[in-house]
């Protein structure tokens, strides 16, 4: 099959679409549907085995830069992004993103999935049943180190996985920070933008390393996919912004938590 085929770039579109409506409406970046099609499409266009899992990761960051920074400014727009929090979240972010492309290069992706989709499936069931009892929304300003750790460990993951740090960041916010929904999915979106950035960097670094490529890459990102994706992604998530404004703060977290619980369950069963 080639990667220039109307079917692979009817599905490619699709998707993208689909991410890009994600990553507004949850502050996820999207990753959670890129990387698994490309994992599934990169074997079809004869892209190197050894390559797949990281070429998935790498790309996928790629596109969430332009996605998140879409979604960002629509957040903006509405008042749902705290700049004085995202200051110290990006410092963090970038330091984390950076460790996890890293540690991504000399770890398996297998067993780094397996593990992030068990904590995955125990962050939905917080979230889910202990709904009720999370911390009333603070009142006082957000002291600098704890979204500066919040930062890096959504930076860390987001690298990790290449899907965005909004999975591990937001129900941290939700949890720890204690702000309330529309903030945490704001301010999860712009730390994406820096921490997918500072990720995609150390993908491309480590991928020209490597003596095996695929065509029309850049490292470990394969710059056609991510150019032909990323403008449809970016049109969806300002849709998915618009569509969270209108939206429960209850139901909002209730959606979260069902896509955290899919998301560790197909990774576990892939594993």
């Amino acid at each position: 099959m080639e990667l220039l085929s109307p079917e692979v770039i009817t599905l490619i579109f699709l998707f993208g679409a689909f991410a890009g409506f994600l990553a507004g409406l949850l502050g996820i970046g999207g990753g959670v549907i890129l990387v698994p099609l490309f994992l599934w499409l990169f074997p079809l266009v004869n892209f190197p085995a050894s390559i797949v899992v990281h070429m998935a990761f790498g790309t996928s960051l790629a596109i969430i830069i332009p996605t998140a920074f879409s979604s960002t400014l629509g957040h903006r727009k509405r008042g749902n992004v705290d700049w004085q929090i995202v200051g110290s979240l990006a410092i963090g972010g970038s330091l984390g993103a950076l460790i996890g492309s890293t540690a991504a290069a000399y770890i398996p992706g297998q067993h780094l999935k397996l593990v992030f989709g068990i904590l995955q499936i125990v962050v939905a069931l917080k979230l889910i049943f202990f709904h009720p009892y999370l911390p009333p929304e603070r009142t006082d300003p957000v002291p600098w180190h704890q979204s500066f750790w919040v930062g890096v460990a959504g930076g860390m993951f987001s690298a990790f996985f290449g899907v965005g740090g909004g999975v591990v960041a937001v129900p941290i916010m939700l949890i720890i920070m204690q702000l309330p929904i529309h903030l945490a999915v704001g301010n999860s979106s712009a730390l994406i933008v820096v921490s997918s950035f500072a990720g995609t960097i150390g993908y491309v670094l480590h991928g020209l390393q490597q003596p095996e490529t695929a065509p029309m890459s850049l490292g470990y990102v394969n710059v056609l996919v991510a150019t032909v994706v990323a403008p449809v992604s970016m049109v969806f998530a300002r849709l998915g912004v618009k569509f969270a404004t209108r939206t429960s703060q209850k139901n909002l977290i209730k959606y979260f938590a069902v896509l955290l619980v899919l998301i560790g369950l197909r990774i576990l069963f892939s594993g």
